[in-house]
């Protein structure tokens, strides 16, 4: 049997005269609060954008085998089937660190990369500038030979793909861990319940702003921030001066991960969970962010083909997802060498040879009044050529594409 998927585009129509009201959207911060930095209006390029690609790379990628979490499973859960790994692979007292020197990242080719992110029909790429373990892909200041210049493929990782990646005329941004597992500095702020903030005074934010500063980038991914409050991670004193004050204060968006219990609730766009897809229109702007790993971010030598998603799954998920307001962030692991699977890429570029023929109803699309129709498996946006009159408009069905 062959299975079809359905997405149709409509244009409203407006009958009778159009009044537009513009509202001024001066931003005048008082001390930062959630309330005020929540006026602040989505820049309109990330919701005209619909998809972008996510990279988990970082010294994880190394082993190669479980997850990203590859150092927390092994030292601090102390899961076996880690400690068995090991034994049979490394010396005795072999230590995280020690991956390190094996990510040399030889094949990495940051144009080739950009141009198979364009390819894919990706409007933005996010990159892990630093993951949970606290290594920087980026010659961080303070990160003292914890960095990809100091150790490994000693070249600016994070440089070298932001340049690429707008040649393409994509936008870049960055996946920032907020805390670092082993830091002996978040580690003593936590003994103290969080009542001092050592590792946020001198090393968190001092970095975050440092990256910035640097590379202007158009997305701040924040992840790491569960174990306390968003006053100990001082968001709101830095997404003010993100706002207010910063290079990006015009152009950059940010997600919702700044502290314990303000996921989904504050931020630019929410992504409330991993691989989120609510599968019903939501109030605020949201994301999906997934992996077509089905099973880990990073990269996993371990990886089968009953784990990757399938090329008709990704394309489904995109269509779900955008139907419903939201941005697609879709994820792919690279290798300790530098390269992205062939799997990977044969999915990213099934996208985009979809995208180029029905590209029209997703990207600058916005949702219609009716998301799906689930006996026919249709989902449907809109691209409402002009504002409407409830009393009197017309419907027109002007293009509808599917896949099989």
């Amino acid at each position: 049997m062959r299975i079809f998927y359905f997405i149709c585009a409509f244009r409203i129509v407006q009958l009778n005269a159009v009044y537009v009201l513009e509202g001024n959207n001066e931003l005048k911060y008082e001390p930062p609060t959630w309330e005020s930095l929540d006026t602040r209006p989505l820049p309109e390029w990330y919701d005209k954008a619909k998809v972008g690609i996510f990279l988990h790379w970082g010294v994880y990628a190394v082993p190669g085998f479980g997850s990203e979490w590859f150092w927390m499973d092994w030292k601090g859960a102390n899961i076996s089937s880690y400690y068995k790994f090991m034994e049979k692979n490394y010396p005795p007292n072999f230590t995280y660190q020690d991956f390190a020197k094996d990510f040399i990242a030889e094949f990495y080719d940051p144009a080739y990369w950009a141009q198979l992110f364009k390819a894919s029909g990706a409007k933005y790429v996010v990159l892990t500038s630093k993951h949970h373990e606290g290594y920087t892909l980026w010659p961080a200041t303070n990160s003292f030979s914890w960095n990809a210049m100091d150790v490994g493929p000693q070249r600016d990782i994070l440089g070298d793909l932001t340049k690429a990646v707008r040649n393409e005329n994509l936008r870049m941004g960055f996946y920032h861990s907020l805390y670092e597992w082993f830091n002996p500095r978040y580690l003593s702020d936590k003994r103290a319940n969080f009542s001092t903030r050592d590792f946020v005074d001198n090393k968190m934010l001092p970095e975050l702003i440092e990256l910035i500063n640097l590379y202007e980038p158009d997305v701040i991914w924040s992840d790491g921030d569960w174990e306390a409050e968003d006053v100990y991670w001082k968001a709101t004193e830095f997404l003010a001066w993100l706002y207010n004050e910063s290079p990006v204060k015009d152009k950059v968006v940010v997600n919702d991960r700044w502290g314990r219990g303000i996921p989904c609730k504050h931020g630019d766009f929410y992504t409330c969970s991993d691989r989120y897809n609510p599968g019903v229109l939501q109030p605020h702007k949201w994301e999906n962010a997934m992996t077509v790993d089905k099973s880990s971010w990073g990269y996993r030598r371990n990886i089968n083909y009953n784990s990757v998603l399938t090329s008709f799954e990704l394309i489904k998920t995109m269509v779900e997802t955008v139907s419903c307001g939201g941005n697609i962030l879709i994820n792919v692991g690279p290798t300790k060498e530098g390269t992205i699977i062939p799997i990977f890429q044969e999915r990213l570029l099934d996208l985009g040879k979809w995208l180029d023929i029905n590209g029209e109803a997703i990207y600058e699309s916005t949702p219609w009044s009716v998301q799906n129709d689930t006996i026919a498996k249709v989902w449907y946006t809109a691209k409402p050529g002009t504002v409407l009159l409830p009393s009197c408009w017309e419907l027109f069905v002007y293009q509808c594409w599917f896949s099989d």
